[in-house]
């Protein structure tokens, strides 16, 4: 009897696929900073696709090939889990506006945050992300203040562009940024309903009328 379940155990599994079947029990084998950008990546793809509300640690987890204790080996909840997804995000917010702060190419940053878009759950992933503080307060408080360090940063260098005499100059630089960074969020929010809209052209076309607006007068 013994001799016949050690048989059974052993036979493949005759889909060749199953999440619960295969899933890595305990902590994930290999580095832990690689894996864990594989969690937050399942995460986003779940909740870029899902929405907020459908991804589940237990769904991120399949998706991921691990069990749900796997996960919470790395993210205490679902929570911790998204405001990691949250400061991943941001960063690479300030990572473009970085690249930019010696030339203050504005029509780079531009193109920049276009290329984000490229990416089949970077911009539908962030609505999810904005809808999710409305309950959340610890997300929420992430949210505003790695927005509004955004905004200071863009403001500093929309500062330094209208000293260059390359940005007009009759516009407080915070008032510029919190427009052009309100034009941009409106983009993303838009794209997951249009896709096709947004093409290279159009983006193009709207960056093009972006910097019009923005130009010394």
């Amino acid at each position: 009897m013994a001799r016949k379940q050690k048989s059974s155990e052993s036979q493949p599994d005759p889909a060749g696929e199953g999440a619960v079947a295969t899933a890595q029990r305990g902590r994930p084998p290999g580095d832990h900073a690689s894996k864990r950008a594989k969690l937050l990546e399942a995460a986003a793809t779940v909740i870029a696709a899902e929405g907020y509300a459908k991804a589940t640690m237990r769904r991120v987890a399949e998706h991921a090939g691990y069990t749900t204790g796997a996960v919470t080996y790395y993210f205490a909840n679902k929570e911790d889990m998204v405001l990691a997804l949250v400061t991943g995000r941001f960063d690479r917010y300030d990572a473009m506006l970085e690249a930019i702060r010696d030339t203050t190419d504005v029509r780079e940053l531009l193109a920049q945050w276009f290329q984000l878009g490229r990416g089949a759950k970077f911009w539908p992933l962030m609505p999810e992300l904005l809808t999710s503080a409305r309950s959340e307060p610890r997300i929420a408080e992430l949210i505003a203040g790695r927005y509004a360090k955004f905004r200071a940063d863009y403001a500093a260098v929309l500062a330094t562009a209208q000293a260059r005499g390359l940005v007009r100059d009759d516009i407080p630089p915070d008032v510029l940024s919190d427009q052009l960074s309100a034009m941009g969020d409106g983009w993303a929010l838009l794209y997951p309903i249009e896709p096709d809209r947004f093409t290279s052209a159009q983006a193009s076309a709207l960056i093009d009328a972006t910097l019009t607006l923005i130009s010394p007068r």
